[in-house]
C-alpha cells in the first residue's frame, strides 16, 4: 500500500507502576497504520495488545513518545480534549457486546447519533446492516440474537458515525471459532465497502490472517509479523 498514514506512533512507552513492582507494557513502540487498511495486532494474553489500543484511543495516558491520528497529536491534548476527539473520530468495539437489552437492534444503532444530537443516518445504517448480514434482525432485541450477531451489532454501532478509525479489542473473544471467523470476515467486508481503517487485536493467528498487515506484540515490543 502506498497511502498516507492515519496513525503514527513513535517511541511509545507505557509503564504500569504498582506498590511492589513496575511493568513496562510498551517499550519504545513505533509503527504506522495506513488509511484504509485492515490491521491485526497479535500476541498472547498480557502482551500489551489492549494497552496499545487503549493508548491509541486516548483512554489511558502513556509515559513517553507520541501518537498522531489524522494529524492530531494526542499527547498535546488534555483528558477532555481526548474524549471529544475520540467521540468524533474513533469507533470502538469491545470484547463484550455492551448492547442495551431493552432496545432493538435498530435503536441500539441510533444511540451514537442521539447522544451527540446528530441527525440519524438511517440509509447509511441500513447499508451497514446489509453488509454485516443483520438486515433481517433489525427489530429484534439482543437476547433474541446469537453471540456472533450481537458482536456484529456492536461493530455496526462503532461504524455508524463514519469514524476515521475503528479499534476492536479481541472482538471474537466471547465467540466460538465459527462465529469468530464470520465476525472478522464481515468486519473486513464492511471495512472495504465503507473505506474504513480498522485495527483489531487477537491472540488467534488464523483470524489475524484476514488482515492486510499483522504486527506481533511480545515483551512490550511491536514488530511486523512475517
Amino acid at each position: 500500500m502506498n497511502m498516507a498514514a492515519i496513525v503514527e506512533i513513535k517511541d511509545l512507552k507505557k509503564i504500569y507502576r504498582g506498590r511492589m513492582q513496575t511493568l513496562t507494557a510498551l517499550n519504545n513502540v513505533s509503527l504506522k497504520i495506513e488509511k484504509g487498511s485492515f490491521t491485526a495486532l497479535i500476541g498472547k494474553s498480557g502482551s500489551g495488545k489492549s494497552t496499545l489500543l487503549n493508548c491509541i484511543a486516548g483512554l489511558i495516558p502513556f509515559d513517553d513518545g507520541s501518537i498522531i491520528i489524522s494529524k492530531t497529536e494526542l499527547n498535546k491534548m488534555n483528558e477532555e480534549q481526548r474524549a471529544e476527539f475520540r467521540c468524533h473520530n474513533l469507533g470502538i468495539v469491545q470484547q463484550f457486546f455492551c448492547l442495551i437489552a431493552e432496545l432493538t437492534v435498530h435503536d441500539n444503532l441510533m444511540i451514537p447519533f442521539d447522544l451527540n444530537d446528530e441527525k440519524r443516518e438511517e440509509k447509511y445504517v441500513e447499508e451497514l446492516l446489509r453488509q454485516l448480514e443483520l438486515f433481517d434482525v433489525e427489530e429484534r432485541f439482543p437476547f433474541e440474537l446469537s453471540g456472533g450477531q450481537q458482536q456484529r451489532v456492536a461493530i455496526a454501532r462503532a461504524l455508524s458515525r463514519k469514524p476515521s478509525l475503528v479499534l476492536a479489542d479481541e472482538p471474537t473473544g466471547n465467540l466460538d471459532r465459527q462465529s469468530g471467523h464470520q465476525v472478522i470476515r464481515l468486519l473486513k467486508k464492511a471495512q472495504a465497502y465503507f473505506d474504513q481503517t480498522v485495527i483489531f487485536a487477537t491472540h488467534d493467528l488464523e483470524l489475524a490472517k484476514y488482515a492486510d498487515q499483522i504486527f506481533l506484540i511480545e515483551d512490550g515490543q511491536v514488530t511486523p509479523y512475517e
